[in-house]
């Protein structure tokens, strides 16, 4: 059997103000001639199918859009799709019973029976193969909040033991289903043991409460385990068979060297045959220019050596500018947008540096009775020594005093 892995395609996702939509759609049409073409039996999405909880109604058709095209272009695809934590489970929830005509199941939210018990049916599914006979078994779980998973008194962390027992469930459930060589296969939406974050572009998962899984969760029946929530493309550990495939964008600048890809996964009975990355074509190209932070005058000239051809707005590289400075310089990003005039690129955000070291974090820190005494310009005059290392100079102190005295706008 084959499956293809994707997670994380956040559609509806601005960069710095500036609409992706065109790059999702690129993607989605890339990903159906490649299920064509690689005769793929299952598309698994692990998860943050949108980029955030209300997603806006182009997002959503982009979404219902690719489904209905992907049944047209391999009917007996079947697709399963859970919940990620940028997403609305009740929003993935809603449209299941239309979805399943499409071939695709959907798990947004863990369901509880009468008496309060979790329903684990509903989060085993079965995947068949291109002859239409079920050849393995899908743990679909979406991402898990501390309100989703049993209560397990084994005096460790209650969360992690809840994530632990519900998985376990999940699976005794499978193996009662599997019969002869059926694979298992699991579905998380997490942040794993020994997982490489994104920082720029992934939020905690679980807010002041211990977030990251080790990859023990999986029983050992478990021939793969397809992860969201990590950006970065990346097995666990020593862990073959549990890997994150990545987003398929960069969803920031800090993604802008990963290789963004999908994970072809073949099955041979019960047992992982094989796992192949396959590279996601960039349809739009994310620049950082300089490499490394560097003065503003050499920043001026990489910036006027820039040489792109004309191409529609939506499809024109974004760009970072990183400056390094020693002083304020109130005309920046003046001067950058002159040196940028006809080279063809977005300009999406200006990073600022300084050469010089500050004071750390703890060296600032002051005592309420002191923050108390401290006068508006202190604070300044502290920040402006924090960021370029040296005492504000006379005439941004005047400066500020001014601002401070101004009469505010009525």
């Amino acid at each position: 059997m084959r499956l293809l892995h994707t997670s994380d395609w956040h559609l509806g996702q601005s960069l710095h103000n500036f609409d992706r939509h065109y790059e999702h759609q690129c993607f989605l049409d890339w990903l159906l001639d490649t299920i064509v073409a690689e005769q793929v039996d299952a598309l698994l999405i692990a998860g943050d199918v949108f980029d955030n909880a209300n997603p806006s109604a182009a997002s959503q058709r982009q979404l219902y859009r690719f489904l209905r095209q992907a049944k047209q272009a391999a009917p007996g695809l079947d697709i399963m799709l859970v919940a990620g934590n940028h997403d609305s489970p009740g929003r993935i929830d809603a449209p299941g019973p239309l979805l399943e005509e499409l071939g695709t199941r959907v798990v947004g939210n863990v369901e509880r029976d009468a008496g309060g018990a979790i329903d684990v049916t509903r989060l085993v599914h079965p995947l068949t193969n291109r002859d239409g006979a079920v050849a393995a078994w899908c743990l679909a779980v979406p991402f898990l909040r501390p309100a989703d998973v049993p209560r397990v008194a084994d005096g460790g962390d209650p969360y992690l033991a809840g994530i632990a027992e519900l998985y376990r469930q999940a699976l005794a459930h499978a193996e009662s289903l599997r019969q002869g060589s059926q694979a298992i296969v699991a579905m998380g939406h997490c942040h794993m043991v020994d997982g490489q974050i994104s920082a720029d572009s992934e939020r905690r998962i679980v807010i002041g409460g211990t977030e990251m899984l080790p990859a023990g969760i999986f029983g050992p029946s478990i021939a793969y385990a397809a992860l969201g929530h990590l950006h970065l493309a990346q097995q666990i550990g020593r862990h073959a068979h549990i890997r994150y495939c990545g987003s398929p964008l960069p969803l920031s600048f800090s993604e802008v060297h990963y290789q963004h890809q999908v994970l072809r996964i073949d099955l041979d009975g019960q047992a992982l045959r094989e796992t192949v990355p396959i590279p996601v074509p960039r349809a739009v190209h994310l620049l950082r220019v300089p490499t490394r932070p560097a003065p503003l005058e050499q920043v001026l000239d990489a910036l006027e050596a820039l040489d792109f051809p004309l191409a529609p707005a939506y499809a024109q590289p974004y760009l970072e500018v990183r400056v390094r400075l020693d002083a304020p310089e109130p005309g920046l990003r003046a001067r950058i947008e002159a040196a940028l005039e006809g080279k063809h690129v977005r300009l999406a955000k200006i990073e600022t540096s300084s050469s010089q070291r500050g004071g750390s974090l703890d060296d600032a820190a002051v005592s309420l009775d002191q923050l108390a005494q401290l006068r508006p310009e202190d604070v300044f005059a502290r920040l402006y020594q924090q960021k370029f290392g040296s005492a504000a100079p006379d005439d941004q102190m005047s400066a500020f005093a001014e601002l401070l005295l101004a009469e505010p706008a009525r």
